[in-house]
């Protein structure tokens, strides 16, 4: 009886244990019930969204290594601080929200992710401007936001953020996102950008808010409220999240290969030099112990093979590649110092890599930054 006992206390401490060591994703689909959103040529922003989040989430479940927590999954309507506090609540690794653009303009088009930051760029403040104001939907909305104003951006820049440790992070996962919908669905890219989002500003880790397409455009509407559109928009999404989780947080036992759409665009590539070349600072003189720590700068991640001249990468020299998951991953320069890595993080972000960010490896094995710091 004894030993019964013993062995189902092992067993109850081993599956603790096992979900504790588990990457959490919050997923939260904008919008709901009263609050439609965007609403264009018969698309509903409130309902495109739960249906990529659902299918997001169904994607993700099939890996045993991860847990799917929905701020909704239903037509319901929360609170975007709670949102935020669900994601909170759970403890999660990563918080993805899921939202449609819409613009006066009918042509403009393409998908856009963005991570928490204070850009005051107009077009960035409008779309934040625009997600914001859902807090004025909600009960006692001035003292709950601390006077707020969700027509004015811009007064969340005076309020003090616990941003800085997440956003390189943020950074790296949007990334992977617009690189998934460009070289998977062929989207138009319009890049990783910084907004004041409340949602977001309320996460405590890595988040990233989605702006999948534009409703208002009548073709990229009608492929987001269609079920093989919402089908190739939410497996880029998922797949994105596993290749970060899987370079920041390892790859755990039984983890399975999640199919990707065919590849839809190719990418132009330069094959030969080119003149006047920007003079690059030299930091690999430094010597480099391949057995220790050493960091890289990553600058893309693409489905094609790619010749490792300057040509190809901004001018870029310096650079190496690896092959995973059906995937070539680029990157620039090498070094044990954490100081000059974050120099080479500047050079490659001042060359136009805006979603670059820092790796590490330890013996030749990817481990997370603030591990290689410690």
């Amino acid at each position: 009886m004894n030993k019964l006992l013993l062995f189902l206390l092992l067993f109850a401490f081993s599956s603790a244990f096992s979900q504790e060591q588990k990457f959490k994703v919050t997923l939260d689909a904008g919008h709901g019930a009263h609050d439609f959103g965007a609403v264009y040529h018969g698309h509903i922003e409130k309902n495109i969204s739960l249906a990529v989040v659902l299918k997001v989430g169904k994607i993700l479940e099939k890996n045993p290594n991860i847990d799917v927590i929905y701020t909704r999954k239903t037509d319901v309507f929360i609170d975007l601080v709670e949102r935020a506090n669900i994601a909170n609540r759970a403890e999660s690794n990563v918080f993805v929200s899921i939202h449609c653009n819409a613009s006066k303009n009918n042509s403009a088009e393409g998908s856009e992710t963005y991570v928490m930051g204070l850009n005051k760029n107009a077009s960035n403040l409008e779309v934040a401007k625009k997600e914001n104001s859902v807090i004025t939907l909600e009960k006692d909305y001035k003292e709950k936001y601390e006077g707020f104003d969700p027509n004015s951006p811009e007064s969340m820049i005076g309020v003090t953020l616990i941003q800085e440790e997440y956003l390189e992070n943020s950074i790296a996962l949007a990334g992977k996102v617009q690189e998934n919908f460009t070289n998977y669905i062929g989207q138009k890219d319009r890049g990783v950008k910084q907004a004041p989002f409340m949602v977001l500003h309320k996460a405590f880790m890595p988040r990233v808010l989605i702006e999948m397409g534009f409703i208002s455009n009548p073709t990229e509407g009608g492929r987001l409220d269609s079920e093989e559109g919402q089908q190739e928009v939410a497996q880029s999404i998922a797949d994105a999240i596993v290749i970060y989780k899987k370079e920041f947080f390892g790859e755990g036992s039984n983890e399975p290969v999640i199919d990707k759409p065919t590849p839809r665009k190719i990418e132009k590539i330069a094959e030969v030099p080119l003149k006047n070349e920007p003079v690059i600072v030299d930091y690999s003189k430094e010597i480099v112990d391949a057995k220790g720590i050493v960091f890289k700068v990553q600058l893309s991640v693409s489905s094609k093979k790619m010749a490792l001249i300057p040509a190809n990468f901004k001018g870029l020299n310096d650079i190496t590649t690896s092959f995973e998951n059906n995937l070539y991953k680029y990157m620039y320069g090498e070094t044990a110092n954490y100081e000059t890595a974050k120099k080479l993080l500047q050079d490659a972000k001042s060359k136009g890599f805006d979603t670059a960010f820092l790796i590490a490896f330890k013996d030749g094995k990817s481990i997370t930054i603030k591990d290689a710091i410690k």
